[in-house]
């Protein structure tokens, strides 16, 4: 085979979303742009993460909605489920997205696209088997994959990753899951509504990341539901078993179970999870699959970073705040290879490359708040830092304001009054962070995330006019709470008092 040598201004290595917005944007400014993709156009996002988890989440709320009529004089039903017209579903929302991340749209663009695993030659140099590749900037954007830990046993019972989890043959009869972060929380829970039953082991605290109020709201409801929350439990080793499989796991000493801070300082989370004796009880689990959802790892294997000179870590490749990285000046690193973690991260990744290297621009990947939502039912969306953060940070210069989704009238209309708004308030009224578990928190993020990124304050969230009835009033009765103490004070009681008698 020949092998073509192509000099274009950009080389990207990985079409996922971070490396498919850049490539988008970068040939649509009039730069040559070769792509390589040795898997799936789309990356994790399309095939294997977002797109299906939401697609089934969805089908499970169909059949949730079905055993919760009775609220609205409905009368309620357990559903039937079609394993294979679910994931026909599931299938059905990639094929109708993935046009938008297709070879053919992209080559459309002027992209050169090799359908190729690439690798470094040397500082700036990047080779395939069909084509070498000397380009100026280099953009390593090869996302993550789920990590699995090394626990005895674990590959000899087929364990399932959300690559593998969307393609089983037939319904879970037992799903147990390890790790209760989002993955885990999102797929334990739309698993036990599809009808398995669920068990999700947890080495620390279950959602650790998040607001601590929000997160019980949301193990409530799951364990509400019938999932089994393991908090503390760390996986020994897992072996075939008549069932399935069988887990066997140690339990918490005497202690609270340990919370993510002390697990990194203890060492990785996968020591932790499969780590030695701490003198707790044990127990055997058996369940007919098992889904490892214990942390994401970046895709660096057979890159070569080394020739190239490129630092980095089993997290991430080492970067400036401008995503550059800090050995080799020829490359940089977007989404999860920079330790993004989320798509839309990764969308803002290549935006920063974008004004950064063709706008000369001095944009720093950390200058805007990222959203992170839990797509659990109920919702749990968060912004800037949780109330625990800011109270470490800022001590006593905290305000929070919180309300109710049950003082909301379109929730309850809804029948749907679970969860909060909270808002996190530094001195002058400056927005720290906010977090809102509820239906539809997702979608309520987005003006706190359009707030915070205009740097306004909470007084401008007490400004507009909001239709009745609707959730979104909940961020205006927040951000009003904050002011409710000064406005009903004594002190603007006497001067009403005294502008009244001004004619």
């Amino acid at each position: 085979m020949a092998v073509q040598n192509l000099r274009p201004d950009l080389c990207i290595i990985g079409a996922g979303s971070a490396g498919l917005s850049l490539a988008a944007g970068a040939a649509q400014l009039g730069l040559s742009v070769v792509l390589f993709e040795a898997g799936e156009m789309g990356g994790d996002c399309l095939n294997y993460g977002c797109v299906p988890s939401k697609a089934l989440i969805a089908a499970a709320a169909q059949a949730q909605a079905m055993r919760d009529a009775r609220r609205f004089g409905i009368a309620a039903s357990e559903p039937v489920l079609d394993w294979s017209q679910v994931k026909t579903h599931v299938k059905g929302v990639i094929a109708a997205i993935a046009p938008n991340d297709s070879q053919q749209r992209f080559e459309g663009l002027g992209v050169v696209v090799i359908r190729e695993r690439a690798r470094f030659v040397d500082a700036a140099i990047v080779e395939s088997d069909s084509a070498r590749v000397r380009a100026k900037r280099i953009v390593i954007a090869t996302g993550s994959r789920a990590a699995m830990p090394p626990i005895p046993g674990l590959n000899e019972v087929g364990a399932l990753s959300n690559e593998s989890i969307f393609d089983i043959a037939e319904l879970p009869r037992h799903l147990i899951v390890l790790g209760a972060g989002a993955i885990g929380v999102e797929l334990g829970q739309a698993f036990r509504r599809l009808g398995s039953q669920v068990t999700i082991v947890e080495a620390a605290t279950a959602l650790a990341g998040a607001d601590r109020d929000a997160a019980e709201i949301v193990l409530a409801r799951l364990r509400a539901e019938g999932v089994e929350v393991l908090e503390g439990w760390r996986a020994q080793s897992a072996s075939p078993h008549a069932d399935g499989i069988a887990l066997e796991i140690l339990g918490p000493p005497a202690s609270p179970p340990a919370t993510e801070d002390t697990i990194r300082a203890a060492g990785s989370f996968a020591s932790t999870v499969a780590g030695g004796d701490a003198g707790g009880p044990r127990k055997s689990l058996t369940g007919s699959h098992l889904l490892v959802a214990a942390g994401r790892k970046p895709n660096f294997d057979g890159l070569n970073l080394e020739a190239a000179g490129i630092a980095f870590d089993k997290r991430a490749i080492a970067t400036s705040p401008t995503l550059r990285s800090t050995t080799n000046p020829n490359v940089w690193a977007l989404g999860d290879a920079a330790g993004g973690g989320f798509t839309h991260s990764a969308g803002w990744h290549a935006s920063v490359f974008v004004r950064n290297v063709l706008f000369k621009a001095r944009t720093r990947a950390d200058a805007l708040p990222i959203p992170a939502v839990t797509y659990s039912d109920p919702e749990l969306a968060q912004i800037g830092l949780t109330e625990a953060q800011a109270r470490e940070q800022f001590g006593d210069g905290v305000t929070t304001t919180r309300v109710d989704f049950h003082d909301n009238d379109r929730a309850q209309a809804q029948r749907d009054t679970e969860g909060f708004c909270k808002l996190v308030i530094g001195k002058g009224g400056r927005l720290l962070g906010a977090t809102i578990v509820g239906a539809e928190a997702g979608e309520l993020i987005a003006p706190l995330a359009l707030a915070m990124a205009s740097k306004l304050g909470v007084r401008a969230l007490t400004s507009p006019v909001l239709p009745y009835p609707t959730r979104a009033e909940i961020i205006k009765r927040a951000a009003g709470a904050y002011f409710t103490p000064t406005l009903f004070s004594k002190g603007t009681r006497t001067l009403v008092g005294a502008l009244k008698r001004i004619p």
